[in-house]
């Protein structure tokens, strides 16, 4: 127990994050430097060194942390995104296997396990996605409704861009990201039908405008869900570091007094 102690308390130093932090990004860069032909005919054996060593000190890591926490470390959700990422860099890369050798890149996302400020972007979009499921619906419904819409409407004139219910769809998607769509898109059909605006400009400000900033609006109501959750969990465990230490000196007190006594 007490060396489960210590190496909980080595990976927890911030001067061990940040040297995790520091091998991932080293690792990003050499993962990066191997697709650069010329970079690899100079240097490709001193690259794949490192990337080897930079995977035995993930690897090497989580082993510590599965020894330190033991079954507990499966019931951190970040735990086993860590444990599946340097996994898959561990399957064989030949036959097979040889796609995974570009899901190595993988390995650059465990900074957001490793980052607090990261982890809470990830929970803040995790916490949002039940609302925004309800809004993406919301826009699923919306975005039928005009793509059934604008395919009966100008469909017969412009059957390139809605001659189909998918071909539809993609226009919309264009004029609702707001690439071209006025002078590629809509002004060459309001030149046919000078009253489309009056279709095309409800759209945009319904699915651009109104219910993408819903989305945005969701996001960033969790995210700050999530900063509070977390600021709430620090101060809890600060209080319980705090008496914990006082119990302590409480029984010091008491064994001196015993001892004078």
């Amino acid at each position: 127990m007490q060396l489960r102690a210590s190496v909980t308390r080595f990976l927890d130093q911030p001067l061990t994050s940040r040297f995790i932090i520091a091998v991932i990004l080293i690792n990003a860069v050499t993962l990066g430097l191997e697709t650069v032909p010329t970079v690899m005919q100079a240097a490709g054996p001193l690259i794949l060194t490192i990337d080897r060593l930079c995977l035995a000190i993930f690897v090497a890591e989580l082993s510590l942390r599965l020894f330190a926490q033991g079954l507990r470390f499966f019931r951190s959700g970040w735990n086993v995104f860590d444990f599946l990422i340097v996994g898959i860099s561990l399957l064989p890369s030949t036959g097979g296997f040889s796609v995974l050798r570009a899901l190595r890149i993988l390995r650059v996302l465990r900074v957001v396990s490793v980052v607090p400020s990261l982890r809470r972007v990830v929970d803040g979009l995790g916490r949002a996605l039940p609302g925004m499921g309800s809004v993406f619906l919301l826009i699923l419904i919306i975005y039928y409704i005009a793509a059934v819409m604008a395919t009966k409407l100008f469909g017969a004139s412009f059957p390139e861009w809605f001659g189909s219910l998918t071909a539809t769809a993609f226009t919309l998607f264009q004029i609702m990201t707001l690439e071209g769509w006025s002078g590629e898109i809509v002004r060459p059909i309001m030149a046919v039908y000078p009253y489309a605006w009056a279709f095309f400009v409800p759209f945009i400000l319904i699915t651009t405008f109104a219910v993408l900033n819903l989305i945005v609006g969701l996001i960033v109501n969790s995210m700050q869900e999530a900063a509070s959750a977390d600021e709430r969990e620090e101060s809890q465990a600060l209080e319980a570091r705090i008496m914990a230490k006082l119990e302590d000196i409480e029984r010091k007190i008491e064994a001196s007094k015993g001892n004078v006594g």
